[in-house]
């Protein structure tokens, strides 16, 4: 699933193209960290968090071979019918939405092939991501403001203390920094997956995460 150049890569593809005001997005570095949230607890990205949450409690998914977070129920749960709209619950939905997509996408795709799920295909697989992450052209860092560790600690899903607020940052700060030493450009060459697929998909995630804060913005 995508990785967190993917997310911030998308969060800059939103802002650059839609802009802030209009996504009802009031404050971008906790839009931003709130991209990342899902995985800051569960251990894959920020090695040994002091607070260990499980992914299918992060990401409302059952975990499998290429797992289906429930974007759809963190909306009706989370952010339909609430007067007051903060930015880390529309930065999770957002994440939620594109690891939904993209994972969608990519059983899709091997259904499609013929190719069967396993220890192989899911090399293939995070290698393929990995190799298309660093095609992204990404700036953005979140930064552990007061403002935002305070967001962290009341998240209407789960509170985030402040030692992993900062742990996650850092990690986010490392990918960043890696992405722009080791960018790749043009189109790579993928073991698994297409330059198309990837296209198809981080358009569908935009287009359904514009459509969501739009609406949600009232535009």
């Amino acid at each position: 699933m995508p990785s967190w150049n993917i997310h911030i890569a998308h969060v800059e593809r939103l802002l650059r193209e839609e802009g802030a005001a209009r996504l009802g997005i009031t404050d971008v570095n906790e839009f931003l960290f709130g991209n990342l949230i899902p995985d800051v607890n569960v251990g894959y990205m920020v090695v040994d968090p002091q607070v260990r949450l499980d992914y299918k409690l992060t990401h409302l998914a059952r975990k499998n071979a290429i797992p289906s977070p429930r974007e759809d129920e963190y909306w009706e749960d989370f952010l339909v019918g609430r007067t007051e709209r903060d930015m880390l619950s529309l930065g999770c939905w957002c994440h939620l939405v594109c690891d939904n997509v993209y994972n969608a996408h990519t059983r899709a795709y091997i259904e499609r092939i013929g190719v069967p799920t396993g220890e192989q295909t899911r090399i293939r697989k995070q290698g393929d991501f990995a190799l298309y992450g660093r095609t992204r052209d990404i700036s953005l860092v979140p930064e552990a403001t007061d403002g935002l560790v305070a967001a962290a600690r009341d998240f209407v899903m789960f509170s985030i203390c402040e030692k992993d607020v900062v742990a996650a940052c850092d990690v986010a700060a490392g990918i960043v920094r890696q992405n722009r030493e080791e960018h790749v450009v043009g189109e790579p060459e993928y073991s698994l997956l297409t330059t198309d697929f990837f296209r198809e998909a981080a358009d569908e995630a935009h287009d359904r995460m514009v459509a969501g804060l739009t609406a949600l913005a009232g535009h």
